[in-house]
């Protein structure tokens, strides 16, 4: 397995495929990445030379904000909105969509599992 910006990429696979395994790196920047560096994007990542790894890891180095790097300014950002106690920042501290979708049906993928709440027993008089 050819080890790229501390990420194994997977042997079996094309290189512009297994160049997506990289946190920050999609179909689109892999192809680019391929082109700049000379490589075939149908090879596999078996059949990289050394030289070949070297130089699609001095490429993602210079060009593009992967990993732990790009997850710290993603984590920044939020943080920012949150300091700033805007609109965004205040739906990321409640766990609420953040891009404007309804909260009244959907929207369990950030509020979590429903909490039931004991409904009202027959009123008797």
């Amino acid at each position: 397995m050819p080890r790229i910006a501390g990420v194994d990429i997977p042997n079996e696979k094309r290189v512009d495929i297994a160049l997506t395994y990289i946190y920050g790196v999609g179909r689109f920047s892999a192809a680019q990445i391929c082109k700049e560096a000379g490589i075939e994007p149908s090879t596999r990542a078996k059949n990289l030379t050394e030289d070949e790894v070297g130089r699609i890891a001095g490429i993602l180095d210079r060009s593009y904000q992967i990993e732990g790097q790009l997850r710290r300014r993603i984590a920044a950002d939020i943080a920012r909105l949150r300091d700033i106690n805007c609109y965004r920042g205040f739906r990321h501290r409640r766990g609420l969509p953040v891009r404007g979708q309804r909260t009244r049906t959907n929207a369990r993928t950030r509020k979590g599992p429903r909490k039931t709440v004991a409904g009202k027993k027959g009123v008797t008089k």
